[in-house]
């Protein structure tokens, strides 16, 4: 199936309990055992299927399949959130000792849960440039399990260069983790490019209305897990029968043996579910991303282009213009469409940021990107906040810059309320 099709049909057939052709919300805490043995078969793993919803339900399942499927993964993990789908992602494979490698031009939330967060479960991350791939190399240690980075920074909008960053994963036999939130898979399969893991903030495009909070980790089913090098994957599963998840799965639970893992101890065990109305909600969402996506492209690289040739504009951040830094990366990993955010930097410093964004009316205010809606914010005192100024300098945030996330509005309407914003803030 093409990427449209998948969208749409992906993980979905007709209820087998009612032949509805619409994905159902399976509303419910647990399900019926058919006997004992059905029971303990699905503990041990011998036998598939639904036990509780905090591990796993019909609806959760089917919005599960589809986005591994565009992804082109072979198993996902829906949860609670994108901030939950990280943590998750790292923990997975990650104990005290433990290290990491990640970019340094993170969305504010992850760059807190690494810098200050990990290092109180005793992992440390060694934070690189990733505008420089081999600066990965150089910051790896006997100790680290993984890579991570953004494919698409937030605020930035730097475009990472996954394939040179997976090669360097590739050379010392450890996982590359992307975040692709911004591009989603309609821009950039990030497994086709060398990622073994992908985590997907399902809050943003893929919902794409604003009306549910979730995330998901895709498992390429590609990585090798064995050796020493994993523990948590090779040593005996003390919390889950001994299990060795390297090595004791059946032959078609194998190549998903982080999924599994992650399903069966984090999940299951730490709860961070994601419930099914919130799922269903995702799994309708995603029918029309394509069309949105394409929308919300087209009028970024509009009000790019407006903005540069704006006097009362310092800068502009859109991988679609010829002279931005990640042009060259735009065009071999997201099919030279740029991208859905555009960041800007407005003469007047802080305080004309936050005059542009009072001086609107239709871009919304709010902490959130990825909506249908137009949406504006001032990460440096609101999303990144928390940070230094030296923090957010390595993360690409200055006093002047302004996040938008362009919506699917009428361009004419959205250049209107960007005058709007300009005005307020001569």
């Amino acid at each position: 199936m093409k990427l449209e099709t998948q969208c749409i049909h992906a993980g979905s057939a007709p209820d087998s309990a009612t032949n509805s052709r619409a994905i159902p919300i399976y509303r419910t805490a647990a399900f019926q055992f058919n006997n004992t043995e059905h029971a303990a078969n699905l503990f041990a793993l011998k036998e598939l299927g639904n036990i509780y919803s905090r591990l796993m339900n019909p609806t959760q399942d089917a919005l599960e399949q589809r986005v591994a499927a565009l992804e082109g993964g072979a198993a996902a993990l829906a949860l609670a959130s994108g901030t939950a789908a990280i943590f998750n992602s790292i923990n997975n494979i990650c104990q005290a000792g433990d290290e990491i490698v990640s970019a340094d031009n993170l969305y504010g939330g992850t760059f807190t849960m690494f810098n200050d967060i990990l290092p109180k479960f005793g992992i440390k991350t060694n934070f690189v440039d990733p505008n420089v791939p081999e600066n990965f190399a150089s910051a790896i240690t006997p100790n680290t399990k993984a890579l991570f980075c953004e494919t698409l920074s937030n605020p930035a909008c730097d475009i990472a260069d996954i394939e040179a960053i997976s090669d360097i994963a590739k050379a010392h036999g450890i996982p590359l983790i992307v975040d692709a939130t911004f591009t989603t898979p309609v821009l950039q399969r990030s497994i086709d490019f060398g990622a073994n893991i992908v985590v997907n903030s399902l809050t943003k495009w893929m919902g794409g209305s604003g009306t549910g909070i979730g995330g998901i980790v895709i498992d390429s089913g590609k990585f090798n897990w064995k050796g020493d090098k994993f523990p948590l994957m090779n040593e005996p599963e003390s919390s889950y029968h001994g299990v060795r998840w390297a090595h004791d799965l059946p032959d078609m639970l194998a190549p998903v043996a982080y999924a599994i893992r992650m399903r069966v101890i984090p999940l299951r065990n730490l709860g961070a579910c994601i419930s099914p109305d919130n799922a269903w909600i995702f799994a309708q969402g995603l029918e029309t991303l394509p069309l949105r996506m394409q929308k919300h492209c087209e009028n970024a690289k509009a009000v790019a282009e407006y903005l540069k040739d704006n006097k009362q504009v310092e800068w502009v951040r859109f991988p679609g213009l010829p002279d931005d830094p990640s042009h060259a990366l735009n065009e071999k990993y997201l099919s030279g469409l740029g991208g859905p955010m555009v960041v800007f930097g407005i003469k007047g410093g802080l305080e004309a940021g936050k005059s542009f964004i009072e001086g609107g009316s239709m871009f919304s205010h709010l902490a959130n990107v990825g909506d249908a809606k137009s949406l504006a914010i001032h990460p440096a005192t609101t999303t990144h906040s928390q940070l230094t100024p030296d923090q957010q300098g390595d993360a690409g945030i200055s006093p002047e810059l302004v996040r938008l996330s362009v919506g699917i509005e009428h361009i004419d309407d959205i250049i209107e309320d960007i005058d709007k914003g300009l005005a307020a803030a001569k």
